[in-house]
């Protein structure tokens, strides 16, 4: 759970260095200044300094805890789908760390920018799949929970939804938030921020309708009540998330509410990412009482004895 919390989070995070225009005040990478890894006096306003030097450093946060649950998987001797998103996930990090340096040395161009958001939407999804399987015992065969058609109808809603966040990030490139003040409008998206609009709300309504079907097939199929209760957590989601952007839209973009949808687009991702993986569980009597992993229990008791 804390490693989807500081996935998301990070986010977060960055969306405020984003709109408080703190997005050079480290204006080199790894660096934060020439010479300097921390913050220096008159070389930016302080502040921007301070939350952009922040932001950079809950990558740390972000780091540790992907590290912990790699060693976690490793030493519990779990199955090898929790090591891989385990893995998965710390690579992320570094990957994720590379980007944002890349988008401050091009000045905050928007695709860069763009390209650093959306693997952190990558790493919640996985780090949810990694928070719904980790409970599962490793020696039961997963299952099917639901028909391959609802699942089918799972996949297209998580496509569209992808879809939604890569027009999303091509509004926001469009939009008045450049990440810092000096910069303005140079490397910004020269679209009608109005149009591509149109076009993230309509992908979106494309989501939602997927969503909606699936919804009704889980009903109709009666589905555990675990995915019932996700699809229609999921879908209230989804509903404040276009009451946030529709404000969004019609006040101009204020700043306060990108980082609130930021957050929320994170929460979206992860509710889809527990429907998905709810479609095939791992259910039995021969759940392992200690780790989860019949290796890592004889390890343990090994160890205790």
């Amino acid at each position: 759970m804390l490693l989807l919390i500081a996935q998301g989070g990070i986010t977060v995070t960055g969306a405020t260095v984003r709109v408080t225009g703190s997005g050079l005040g480290c204006n080199t990478w790894p660096l934060c200044h020439e010479g300097s890894l921390v913050p220096v006096a008159g070389a930016e306003p302080l502040v921007h300094q301070l939350i952009e030097f922040g932001n950079r450093m809950l990558t740390f946060v972000v780091a540790a805890a992907a590290v912990a649950v790699v060693v976690s998987m490793h030493r519990a001797r779990r199955r090898r789908e929790l090591k891989t998103y385990a893995w998965i996930s710390l690579a992320g990090v570094g990957v994720q760390a590379v980007i944002g340096g890349v988008s401050v040395l091009v000045n905050l161009h928007w695709w860069a920018v763009a390209v650093h958001f959306l693997p952190s939407m990558f790493l919640v999804w996985v780090a949810a799949l990694l928070y719904t399987r980790i409970a599962e015992p490793d020696d039961v065969n997963p299952s099917t929970i639901f028909p391959d058609r609802i699942r089918i109808m799972i996949a297209l809603a998580a496509a569209a939804l992808a879809i939604v966040l890569v027009t999303g990030t091509m509004v926001t490139g469009s939009g008045p938030h450049s990440g810092d003040d000096g910069v303005g409008m140079e490397g910004r998206l020269e679209m009608d921020t109005w149009t591509l609009a149109l076009v993230h709300a309509g992908s979106m309504y494309v989501y939602l309708g997927f969503t909606v079907i699936a919804a009704i097939m889980l009903f109709r199929s009666r589905a555990p009540r675990t995915a019932r209760t996700t699809v229609i957590v999921l879908l209230v989601m989804i509903a404040v998330q276009w009451a946030i952007g529709v404000t969004q839209l019609y006040l101009g973009v204020p700043r306060w509410t990108v980082p609130v949808h930021i957050a929320m687009s994170s929460i979206v991702v992860a509710f889809s990412s527990f429907l998905w993986a709810n479609g095939r569980r791992r259910h039995g009597e021969t759940r392992a009482p200690l780790t989860g992993s019949p290796a890592g229990d004889r390890r343990k008791t090994a160890a205790v004895n």
